[in-house]
């Protein structure tokens, strides 16, 4: 079981959101780390010394490459969804069954989940 985290996990970390940040420490102690890809780092990384928590929880995490292998799988995943957002579809491209995915924006996870036939926990943050 892994923990995915979306753009909006790690806002929820950079802005010291004491539940996401128990949430990670737990994976870290049950030798888990949770995972993402480098689009969602795109998405939230600025840089900077004012991203300190930020650049903090990004060294704790596994995070993917968008290469080809998961480009494919997200494009086809948002084709079977009608959706638009391959960051998200890329995220839930990453989930096998019993996965949780935290985000911000679960409506659209979930019909990305949906669409991929995984069965996930999708937990919003």
């Amino acid at each position: 079981v892994t923990l995915i985290c979306d753009a909006g996990a790690f806002v929820a970390l950079e802005r010291n959101d004491r539940a996401m940040w128990r949430r990670l420490k737990a994976e870290l102690r049950a030798a888990q780390p949770p995972v993402s890809h480098g689009g969602v780092v795109a998405q939230v990384w600025r840089g900077g010394a004012r991203q300190a928590l930020l650049a903090r929880a990004l060294s704790a995490v596994e995070i993917s490459g968008l290469d080809d292998e998961l480009g494919r799988k997200a494009g086809a995943l948002l084709g079977r969804a009608r959706a638009r957002d391959a960051i998200d579809a890329a995220v839930v491209a990453l989930a096998v069954d019993d996965d949780r995915i935290v985000t911000s924006d679960p409506g659209d996870i979930h019909a990305l989940v949906a669409a991929s036939g995984v069965h996930v926990d999708v937990i919003p943050v």
